[in-house]
């Protein structure tokens, strides 16, 4: 079987409409849930959720916290940190706030003012339920109704 055929099979495909924007020059105040993808490049006061992955560009700051299944971080955090799998921080960034991670990679000069607790996917999903008061609605069922 064919190499390109393999990773298409096994890489799920996403959308440029299935990622969520906060745009710099933006600021957006409350808490924010999606199922989808993450880029932040303005500012959020409050907590961002997110089932996927989330990407703090080097620009934006945040004010609150985030919880997602992975991360890219370059910009600037005062709040707590939930991440189910791998989160990275990148030379430019600050985080001010507790770090809860399966996995972390820090490059040299990033900024870290707080602690580190290294957690399993498991107690990822129990300090979430405490963390996340915004719930993601479920996807719509996309069978047909039987009519009788």
């Amino acid at each position: 079987m064919e190499l390109a055929k393999v990773k298409k099979a096994v890489e799920p495909e996403v959308s440029v409409n299935d990622i969520s924007r906060i745009s710099a020059r933006t600021v957006i105040k409350g808490e924010i849930s999606s199922e989808n993808d993450i880029r932040v490049d303005g500012k959020v006061n409050g907590k961002i959720f997110s089932k996927g992955k989330i990407v703090v560009g080097p620009q934006a700051i945040i004010e609150g916290g985030l919880a997602c299944t992975n991360v890219d971080f370059l910009g600037t955090m005062k709040g707590d940190i939930y991440v189910k799998d791998l989160l990275t921080v990148k030379s430019n960034a600050t985080i001010e706030g507790n770090i809860n991670v399966n996995k972390l990679q820090v490059e040299m000069g990033a900024q870290i003012n707080g602690s580190c607790h290294m957690i399993t996917s498991e107690e990822f999903e129990k300090q979430l339920s405490n963390y996340v008061t915004t719930v993601v609605p479920e996807k719509p069922s996309t069978s047909v109704p039987n009519k009788k």
